[in-house]
């Protein structure tokens, strides 16, 4: 009988080690993933060329250079060090009369949090795709940076009410 009650002790003992590393991992996680993305813009600047397709009927210039700051976050180092090896072209289309969004045909980390965008914020969606907002929108998001000096009247002139064409480079 001692024999059993000493094997059962120990099989216990394993278990409740177990779940309390697992849980110690799991909370050391969760911590790293929050401090990835303070909200916090880096000194890392981009520019932003944006064309509209004035095919659309829009009337008006259809060309636009914006600096942007980004984010301190591994995903904004990963997008930079993307974009210093060239520009980055994007064909954006509106979704939702908030944001232009498109493919950037690559994966970045992602450091997803829940995020109330406002007009500017540059936003990595599923880790393959930016977005640039001119209006609210609250989900899981990774913040990219955010548009210098413009307000959202004259980011939604910018972006337009079709697609557009952004030149995303270092700001040299």
């Amino acid at each position: 009988m001692k024999t059993g009650r000493c094997f059962m002790k120990n099989i216990i003992s394993i278990l409740l080690t177990t779940i309390f590393i697992a849980c110690s991992a799991s909370a050391s996680g969760s911590k790293a993933t929050k401090t990835l993305d303070k909200g916090e813009l880096s000194n890392m600047k981009i520019s932003i060329q944006i064309t509209s397709d004035l095919s659309d009927g829009q009337a008006g210039s259809g060309n636009h250079k914006l600096t942007a700051t980004l984010a301190d976050n591994s995903s904004a180092i990963a997008f930079y060090k993307l974009l210093e090896k060239g520009p980055v072209t994007i064909k954006m289309n509106d979704y939702g009369n908030f944001e232009k969004v498109g493919p950037l045909g690559v994966t970045l980390p992602r450091n997803d949090t829940q995020i109330t965008t406002t007009a500017g914020d540059i936003i990595l969606y599923q880790g393959n795709q930016v977005t640039i907002y001119y209006d609210k929108n609250s989900w899981n998001f990774t913040r990219l940076g955010k548009v210098d000096e413009v307000t959202q009247t004259e980011l939604k002139k910018i972006l337009g009410k079709g697609n557009v064409t952004a030149v995303f480079d270092v700001l040299r």
